[in-house]
């Protein structure tokens, strides 16, 4: 830290207009002690800086190695040769000790026998600030003096006393103390008040090294350039070592060129002092735990404004970005090259990325990938094995941008690998690289999953099917290419699945599970292999469910909980079986949900609920955790809002709520999470509609239409958002219908059909799009009643009708779509009703009727039933009446 100011301020008085002012300087370094500990580098340390200075424009004066008598004597002489100087600079390298609050410098004859021949054999720090204060207008005392253990023999490598003998033990402590301001004297120490500063195993300590390669910096301020060295020595001694400066000199500027011109790595410097001493230990901590480096860290938590993230949050991006720097350094290190160019590069590139010079490490390898490819073209012969080290580079910068936290920049690094992957791909290459490129085309798949790009994501499966079918056809024997077959096919169809082509998802799945399900048979103690089994079951399920098949769906989930069951019982402190376990119970509960057994699903939920609490409250860092908690809450208040408790409801989605908020905030290019955070609202409008406040309602709704509207058109080909957008729309009107504001409502509910309708008609098949549109024409239909216009109303009433019967027919076991079937009658009725047609309004309340009272007899418990089958007798009744008064009439 010291050094940064002296380098500043060197600079200020090197290039300030009055350039005749005279600047001197006089270097100790002291490394030969008689009678205490020697160091290593102290000379060194001295004679760097005597260079370093006399290149700066300083007189110097180099004493090195001397006893008391003769440091005195230096500093006489120094008062008189530099009498009336500008500028006067004293450093010391050595051992330095504080003794009962004084500084003392340690020369080569220091006397540590007891304490008054310690106390008489050092030098006070306060003779070196006299002699400044004498000699210069502006002075500059510099101390790398803070090495540990000078009277212990313990190898260790550091510059601070500390002590043996029981009078030096209570009276001495090891390293300097605070000095407090000196008008116009600057006191840069080594290390912070009390602490130790290295000796260093290089050439010189880190302090020096540190102080000698900024002290030219051009274009800061004395603070900046300050903060360069502080920052620089507390990194590379991954923060055992901060060095600290007390300032009495004015403020100067100096601003040649602009900061922004400095290196990368200047600037992350820079910006680390501003970290706060919070964020400070959560980096340290981190780093401690990995046993990576601290500018990696710094880099990922600054350029991905991580800071004003939640804290979980911010822990779990740190996180990613520590695992993605793990991973790039190891592949980093494993690569090779006949070129010795390349493996320099490279190295060079591992150098910059340990620095936080993400840049210049891309930079880097991306020479590197050059030289590969300049050399591919050149030499035929050299094509396979230059192809290959160039792909192998360009999958490092990828995971150099991972360790940013840059999706993007990772996505392009993957394809160009994977491009020149391609180009080899009819020659005679190693399994390892076919291999290679089927993991980096899982890659560029899962990364364009992440950001919502599902048409991009295909693209990378069906890639790496190919590559899949490919390796098999060289070795169809080898275990591992059946499981990416089986791994493709199932990326696939979770594709297809948000892209709403279930058909295709469900082949996609069907293909997984056959291969899949001959491997787990093969080895049923292969626990892997079982948890992929369980996953293609889940993957069927979703498909099934998705189409309107919950029986189907049901045995598939149920299938997937038995393996999963007896997973997690083999092991109960493995997290990841358990998580899948709570995912099993999510899922059933789902179908259970959907076929009306309330209870049942209830139960499902709260157990996959209280694995979830038990996993978030082990690492509330684990984004993911935290989601599967969010999820089984969101589903706990579905059901107790169709057993008709919104209060219960809202207190269940507000918890999902606060989880999912702090997870889109701490990566608001994650689309997934965007997309459940508009759900989370979503289940808030509900539960705040249930209970009256509309005007929270629509602003719970209108949050999640904002959402799904960007998400909607970052990617028009994802089904799932345009379908999210649709719903929107629909709770939107439902709000303004309720406000008694008609044409507000029937604007948003036209929007939901054309997507609704637009969706229907691009998949017939896909069950839950044509209950979507059902819903539509209902809203309408709702609309036009209210608005008078009773033909139109009638008209939308009988195409969801149309649309319902079909869905209730495919699967009479589906208890939502009989209900849907029962209000569908009901609403034909209502428009009958109020047509003056009571005969044709019976028949449709008698219709309703049958399926309310069926669907009340296979779960007398369902409040929401009892209600709709009572409101279908009252409505009887008045049509009875109305029969019954037409006919009395003359």
């Amino acid at each position: 830290m010291t050094r940064i100011v002296l380098a500043a301020v060197i600079v200020l008085f090197m290039t300030a207009a009055a350039s005749a002012e005279r600047r001197v300087a006089l270097v100790f370094g002291t490394d030969k002690y008689q009678t205490i500990r020697p160091l290593a580098n102290a000379v060194n340390d001295a004679q760097t800086i005597d260079e370093t200075l006399t290149g700066l424009g300083f007189e110097v004066f180099l004493e090195a190695n001397r006893d008391l008598r003769r440091m005195r004597r230096a500093l006489d002489d120094f008062r008189a040769d530099a009498a009336g100087a500008d500028v006067a600079l004293v450093f010391f390298a050595g051992h330095g000790v504080e003794i009962a609050g004084d500084n003392r410098l340690l020369p080569a004859d220091s006397d540590a026998s007891s304490l008054a021949a310690l106390r008489n054999s050092t030098l006070p720090l306060e003779e070196v600030r006299e002699a400044i204060a004498a000699t210069g207008k502006v002075g500059l005392i510099i101390l790398d003096a803070c090495r540990n253990d000078p009277f212990g023999a313990d190898g260790t490598d550091g510059r601070a006393a500390t002590v043996l003998t029981p009078d030096v033990a209570e009276n001495a402590k090891p390293g300097l103390g605070r000095v407090g301001r000196a008008e116009n004297v600057l006191f840069a120490f080594s290390a912070a008040p009390g602490e130790t500063a290295s000796d260093g195993a290089g050439i010189n300590s880190p302090f020096t090294a540190a102080l000698a390669k900024h002290l030219g910096t051009d274009g800061l301020d004395i603070r900046s350039v300050l903060t360069l060295v502080q920052q620089d020595v507390y990194d590379l001694s991954r923060g055992r070592q901060l060095p600290y400066v007390e300032s009495g000199l004015p403020k100067f500027f100096f601003a040649a060129t602009t900061a922004d011109e400095l290196p990368e790595r200047e600037r992350l410097l820079l910006a680390m002092a501003e970290v706060t001493d919070g964020l400070r230990q959560e980096v340290e901590q981190l780093a401690s735990t990995t046993g990576m480096p601290l500018a990696p860290l710094y880099g990922a938590l600054i350029e991905a404004r991580l800071s004003a993230l939640p804290d979980e949050d911010r822990r779990k991006k740190l996180a990613e970005a520590a695992e993605a720097y793990r991973d790039a350094q190891t592949k980093l290190k494993s690569l090779s090259s006949s070129d010795p160019q390349v493996t320099h590069l490279r190295l060079e590139a591992e150098e910059r990325l340990s620095l936080g010079a993400f840049a210049e490490a891309r930079a880097k390898l991306a020479e590197a990938a050059r030289i590969d490819a300049r050399a591919g073209d050149a030499l035929a012969g050299n094509l396979v094995a230059r192809r290959i080290s160039e792909a192998e580079t360009h999958v490092s910068a990828a995971g150099v941008a991972r360790a940013q936290l840059d999706h993007q920049g990772a996505i392009a690094s993957l394809e160009n690998a994977a491009a020149l992957h391609e180009k080899i791909e009819k020659e005679e290459i190693s399994g390892r690289a076919r291999r290679d490129r089927v993991s980096l085309l899982a890659d560029i798949g899962d990364l364009n999953v992440l950001i919502g790009n599902t048409a991009a994501a295909l693209n990378a499966y069906e890639r790496m099917l190919e590559a899949s079918q490919m390796r098999l056809v060289k070795s169809p024997h080898l275990v591992d290419a059946q499981r990416d077959l089986s791994v493709s096919h199932n990326r696939i169809g979770y594709v297809r699945m948000a892209q709403g082509n279930l058909q295709a998802a469900f082949e996609a799945f069907e293909a997984s599970l056959d291969i899949i399900t001959r491997l787990a048979a093969s080895d049923p103690g292969n626990a892997g292999w079982q948890r992929d089994l369980s996953i293609s079951h889940d993957r069927i399920g979703d498909a099934r469910r998705a189409q309107g098949n919950l029986q189907a769906a049901l045995e598939a989930f149920e299938a997937s909980l038995a393996i999963r069951t007896l997973l997690a019982e083999s092991d109960p402190g493995n997290a990841e079986w358990q998580r899948d376990l709570g995912v099993s119970h999510d899922r059933i509960g789902d179908v259970r949900m959907a076929r009306g057994n309330l209870q049942a699903a209830l139960g499902a939920f709260e157990a996959s609920r209280d694995i979830g609490t038990r996993l978030a409250a082990s690492d509330p860092g684990n984004a993911g955790w935290q989601r599967d908690l969010s999820v089984s809450h969101e589903k706990i208040g579905n059901v107790r809002m169709a057993q008709g408790n919104p209060q219960a409801a809202l207190q269940a989605f507000e918890a999902d709520l606060d989880i999912i908020t702090r997870l889109a905030a701490s990566d608001p290019g994650n689309a997934g999470w965007q997309r459940d955070l508009s759900i989370s609202h979503d289940r808030i409008g509900d539960a705040r509609m249930a209970q009256g406040n509309l005007q929270a309602a629509l602003e719970a709704f209108e949050a999640s239409r904002d959402i799904r509207t960007r998400l909607a058109e970052s990617d028009p080909g994802n089904a799932d958002w345009q379908r999210d957008l649709s719903i929107s729309h629909n709770r939107i009107g439902d709000v303004r219908m309720a406000q008694g504001n008609l044409q507000a409502a029937l604007e948003a509910f036209e929007a939901s059909r054309d997507i609704s309708a637009r969706l229907a008609a691009s998949e017939a098949g896909n069950a839950e799009w044509q209950r979507d549109l059902s819903i539509s024409y209902d809203t309408i239909g709702n609309v036009r009643m209210a608005q008078g216009n009773l033909q139109a109303a009638l008209k939308a009433f009988e195409a969801s009708l149309d649309i319902r019967e079909r869905l209730a027919a495919s699967d009479p076991g589906n208890a939502q779509w009989q209900r849907d079937l029962s209000i569908s009658h009901e609403s034909v009725g209502n428009v009958r009703m109020a047509q003056g047609n009571p005969q044709g309004a019976l028949e449709a309340f008698e219709a309703s009727l049958d399926i309310s009272a069926r669907l009340v007899a296979s779960d007398p418990g369902n409040a929401q039933w009892q209600r709709d089958l009572s409101f279908s007798r009252h409505r009887i009744r008045e049509a009875q009446n109305a029969l019954a008064k037409a006919g009395s009439q003359p």
